[in-house]
């Protein structure tokens, strides 16, 4: 993959030769792969091009001849679909980039999947998140191989500081509207304009011209979310880019979502982003350009 090399070849620089082992690698085409012995990891690099590796039965089975001979098998973004259709992912932890999350779940269900992971070590299979999960993935390794100094250097020597992070604080929340239910995508949109309103089963029902029974039940079936759910994502969502883009207070950015309970919102908007209202700030917030 393209950058991870690098980073290794920057903790390679930083060791002793004399005491420890390089981390030697290369970049392997599919039809390279018989040809190679005695790997320590196997990387899985990300696809932009919308395959998913359906397709690769011959890949698949040497993922799991690598798998079983004792190699760690690794993917960023994409690449999980690899393993996914290799078998070997069946009952284990791993992520995949969260704009995958229903695909990678519709395919590979018995997969424990946990989306707001970065990074998922399960020992002999590790994967990453986003395309540029990379860089946590690679220092990762470089940690596994050459120990907490080599990766303290490496960050320093590369300004990464990849600690700490997971996908849920950069995840978006992206509504189903695709779906064939005009009633319920009405009330999305309608919803969309007025996340201050009373968006309780009951109102929202009313709004819909539905029962709260038939409401609760089409609603699941069209966006894939419970409607308090769907309230919930929608108000953070609103919350995140009042955050980013204006300089209102805190409180006043939870009661224009909908929320009297300052201290709830907090809770809530932690749960679901892994900051807080004030750390999302900080690390999201677009200062406007001075005109000049």
């Amino acid at each position: 993959m393209h950058g991870l090399g690098e980073l290794f070849d920057v903790a390679n620089s930083l060791i002793d030769e004399d005491l420890k082992p390089q981390i030697t690698h290369q970049v392997l085409a599919p039809s390279e792969t018989e040809r190679v012995r005695n790997i320590d990891a196997v990387i899985i690099p990300p696809n932009l091009n919308g395959k998913r590796g359906e397709h690769d039965p011959k890949l698949h089975h040497w993922i799991v001849h690598q798998h079983l001979a004792g190699t760690i098998i690794c993917s960023a973004c994409a690449g999980s679909f690899w393993l996914g259709h290799a078998g070997i992912l069946d009952g284990r932890p791993a992520t995949t980039h969260w704009a995958l999350e229903e695909d990678f779940r519709s395919h590979f269900p018995k997969v424990r999947l946990s989306p707001e992971r970065i990074l998922v070590d399960d020992n002999d299979i590790v994967t990453a998140g986003g395309v540029m999960a990379w860089v946590d993935l690679g220092i990762h390794l470089i940690g596994r191989w050459l120990g907490p100094t080599v990766v303290s250097q490496t960050c320093r020597q590369m300004l990464i500081d990849p600690t700490g992070r997971e996908q849920r604080n950069y995840r978006s929340f992206r509504p189903n509207l695709a779906h064939r239910n005009q009633a319920i995508r009405a009330l999305q949109i309608w919803m969309e304009s007025n996340v201050d309103a009373d968006l309780t089963v009951g109102a929202l029902a009313i709004q819909a011209g539905l029962s709260p029974r038939s409401l609760h039940r089409k609603f699941l079936e069209s966006t894939g979310h419970t409607v308090n759910q769907y309230v919930q994502e929608l108000r953070i969502e609103k919350a995140k880019g009042l955050l980013e883009l204006t300089a209102q207070t805190v409180s006043e950015i939870c009661w224009q979502v909908g929320y009297k309970d300052v201290s709830a919102f907090n809770r809530l908007f932690k749960s679901i982003s892994g900051l807080s209202a004030g750390e999302y700030r900080h690390r999201f917030r677009i200062h406007p350009t001075p005109v000049t």
